[in-house]
């Protein structure tokens, strides 16, 4: 229960910086682009104190550690699977028109007789 009230809040700041970015109309841009940012910052920090926003922020952490240990494709490697991917799209459009181009004739010229 504790959690939800906390979320709520969480939610109530950041739409209370929305609301700032509106009624500091008259501010300049940077006052009202800090207000949105504070209303975020602390939204945030109110969401990390309930559970689900620790969880979150420990899954977060997992997908960074995650996608640091991926081995990206060297320059050449991804050069070499773009054209394979580019060269099976135009044989795949070269069959695709071939079957249309087949059925066409079939229906139209030999089962209807529409020339």
């Amino acid at each position: 229960m504790v959690d939800k009230l906390k979320l709520v809040l969480a939610a109530l700041l950041v739409a209370a910086g929305v609301a700032g970015f509106y009624l500091l109309s008259e501010q300049a841009l940077v006052v009202r682009i800090l207000s949105v940012l504070a209303g975020l910052a602390a939204g945030g920090f109110v969401a990390y104190l309930t559970d689900s926003g620790r969880n979150f922020a420990a899954f977060a952490g997992e997908a960074v550690t995650e996608a640091k240990k991926v081995v990206w494709p060297s320059r050449k490697e991804t050069l070499q699977t773009t054209g394979i991917v580019f060269a099976f799209v135009v044989v795949m459009a070269l069959i695709l028109w071939a079957f249309d181009s087949l059925s066409g004739w079939v229906v139209y010229d030999l089962i209807l007789g529409w020339k």
